[in-house]
Parts: C-alpha cells; sequence; structure tokens
C-alpha cells in the first residue's frame, strides 16, 4: 500500500520527488500558482499543479480528496501579534502558512512534512517559529518531531535541530534549510510520543566528491561574464570590503581549494548566480564577444554556473529523473527560459535531502505500526 499525499506549494515537484522515490507514497493532488513552475511540473509529471492553496476552492477540493500525507514549501512571511482573545492559528491569518493549517484543520492529515529557509528560525526574533509550532501542537494536536511539552504546557524544542543542511545529503552545496514533520496524535495515538527526537542528519549517499565533479567546462559563451560587468562586480565587492562586510560576488572553485562546494542557489537570479561563480578555462574567452554582452568576456575565465549544474546541485538532473535504463529523463519544456530555470531550481528543495526525511517518515510508520 502507498501512503497519499498532497503537494502544496508544489514549485517544480521537488518534495513530491523525494518522497516518491521511496516507492511509499503516491500522489494525489497538487497546489501551485507559478505559471512557469506550472509549465515545468506538467512537463516532468504529466499533471496540471495550478491551483491557489488561499482560496475556498482549492480547500474544498482537498476536502474531497482522500489523503494521508500533507507536503508544503511555504514562504516565511510575518505574522500579526495574536491579541488575548486570538489562538496562535488567527494571528497567522493572510500568510500561506495559516492556509495550510487551514487545510490541516480541515483535513486532519496523518502526517505533515513543511519546508522552509533557514531565515524561518530567527524571523521576528524566533516568534514566527514558536507561533508556528504551537499552531502544529497545541491547536491542530501534531506531534512534531523535536517539540517536548513541560507540565505546564509550553513548548520545549531547540530550533537548530530542525536546520538541515544538503551538503551533509550528498551534494556539495551549502544549503541549509528547515524540516518540520508531524505526526498527528489522534491517530496515531500517545506512542508518538515514543518517536526519535531528531531528524536525520545526513546520509551516506555522496553524488558528488565536491563541486569538480558537479561543473561541465567549456560552457557556453553566454555564461561568462564581460570584462566590464566582472569590473562593476569587483568596485562593489571592495565597497563592502572596506566598511568590513564580505559582501559580493564569490568564485566558488579557486585553485586553493580542492574539495569545494557551492553556496546556496537561490531564486533571484542575480545575487544567487554571482555568490557561485566559477572559473572555467576550458575556452578561451579572453577578448571574445557574446551576443548578448556590452562588453568583451573577462580574461580570467569566470563564469555563472549554468542551469543544467543548478540542477545537478538539487538532485533533479543525474539523479531523480533517471529511469531504469538509467536514462536522465529530466528536461525542462520549450517555454521556459534560462531566467526560469534557474528561478525554479534556486526555489527548489535539494531532492536527495528531501528523500532522506521521507525515509526518516517511513522508519516512524513502522515503529509506529508494531507498537
Amino acid at each position: 500500500m502507498k501512503y497519499k499525499m498532497i503537494d502544496l506549494c508544489a514549485g517544480i515537484g521537488g518534495i513530491r520527488k523525494g518522497f516518491e522515490l521511496t516507492g511509499a507514497f503516491k500522489n494525489v493532488l497538487s497546489g501551485e500558482i507559478d505559471k512557469y513552475a506550472c509549465l515545468t511540473y506538467k512537463h516532468l509529471y504529466g499533471e496540471d499543479p495550478t491551483g491557489d492553496i488561499t482560496s475556498e476552492s482549492f480547500k474544498k477540493i482537498v476536502e474531497k480528496t482522500p489523503y494521508d500525507v500533507l507536503l508544503a514549501g511555504f514562504p516565511c512571511q510575518s505574522f500579526s501579534r495574536a491579541g488575548k482573545q486570538e489562538g496562535f492559528l488567527d494571528s497567522t491569518r493572510g500568510t500561506i502558512f495559516f492556509d495550510i493549517a487551514d487545510i490541516a484543520k480541515r483535513t486532519n492529515p496523518k502526517i505533515m512534512l513543511l519546508e522552509n529557509v533557514d531565515n524561518l528560525l530567527s524571523h521576528n526574533k524566533g516568534n514566527t517559529f514558536h507561533t508556528i509550532l504551537n499552531v502544529l501542537v497545541k491547536e491542530l494536536g501534531y506531534k512534531v518531531i523535536g517539540v517536548d511539552e513541560s507540565d505546564e504546557g509550553s513548548l520545549i524544542y531547540n530550533s537548530k535541530d530542525f536546520l538541515r543542511n544538503s551538503k551533509d545529503f550528498g551534494v556539495p552545496q551549502n544549503r541549509p534549510r528547515v524540516y518540520i514533520i508531524c505526526f498527528k496524535k489522534e491517530y496515531w495515538g500517545k506512542n508518538t510520543e515514543l518517536l526519535q527526537h531528531k531528524l536525520p542528519t545526513g546520509t551516506s549517499l555522496k553524488l558528488y566528491n565536491s563541486l569538480h565533479d558537479v561543473l561541465e567546462m567549456g560552457a557556453d559563451l553566454k555564461y561568462f561574464l564581460s570584462s566590464g560587468y566582472l569590473e562593476t562586480l569587483e568596485k562593489h565587492k571592495n565597497r563592502h570590503k572596506e566598511k568590513g562586510n564580505g559582501f559580493g560576488y564569490q568564485i566558488v572553485n579557486l585553485p586553493s581549494n580542492p574539495s569545494p562546494i557551492s553556496n546556496a542557489l537561490l531564486a533571484t537570479g542575480g545575487s544567487g548566480k554571482e555568490r557561485n561563480l566559477v572559473i572555467d578555462n576550458l575556452n578561451n574567452t579572453a577578448g571574445k564577444i557574446a551576443s548578448s554582452k556590452k562588453t568583451p568576456l573577462n580574461d580570467r575565465g569566470i563564469r555563472a554556473m549554468t542551469p543544467r549544474e543548478w540542477g545537478k546541485l538539487q538532485g533533479f538532473i543525474n539523479y531523480a529523473f533517471i529511469d531504469e535504463n538509467g536514462v536522465d529523463q529530466f528536461s525542462f519544456p520549450a517555454e521556459v527560459s534560462n531566467t526560469q530555470q534557474y528561478k525554479q531550481f534556486g526555489n527548489a528543495v535539494t531532492i536527495p535531502t528531501v528523500r532522506a526525511m521521507a525515509e526518516f517518515i517511513i522508519s516512524c510508520i513502522e515503529m509506529l505500526r508494531r507498537t
């Protein structure tokens, strides 16, 4: 029997894929509003995920859809301050978390996995994260892995226990993310208190030894920085350096580092690419002109990583979509531009990390079924 899951704030389906790779889960409903992400999702899975999870019409569809597991990678947003008459859930109204919690309240999923950026832990001095946990534990009745309750009813947890980094799950990318895994106490019973207290901290999987194994040298000239743009980046970095800041572009495969890893890939495009520049000397680019550049290419062989390299760092390419014949079936639809490809990979989860979380959930289910 496969557990049925719904994939909310689905993006291009990275969380879904991580769960499907275990063989124990089947997706039955998805929700995503970004037009181009929906194109890629449909291209990859043959299903149109278009749906606004904040709308009453979508929530009614969820209510009519039998499922077991709710998955959601939701954005970090500010909450209002709860008044004396308000519950914690009311203080989250107007945010995507409120709508996810509302769906959970209506449909009682047996298990939930929520994913977010690492800033969620410090957002609003930790109050945002605390409110989320209060909603999950006290208002929705979930056992959250890593959270205990004192005799007085206050929550006991270490926020760092929710932070996991892609670099520990088989890919050379420094990408800390928050993972929240919950089990419905009403369904699973009091034995939820016996579940492991900590999420997996890593995996034996090693897709790449370092960034050297990811990079595909001799990239198209369009990925190389023009000399004028590189000069602008250097001036920007020097200005910040004089102020004592570490901002600015970074080259992540310098010869001085034998085992390089990338910085976190970001959906913002420019800054995400500039923090992950690489030296590629396979092409002699000095003085050459690329059609999209205003000045000749730089003479140091500095370029942005390609979308394909980002896809490898996120586990979409060269891992998650390899078929039984060893052929990689991942691709983007023709309508999705390079800019959108960067955005979609930057917004996505690292699939091997999510797979480890899904396998952890399976082990928890097995323990609960035995007791």
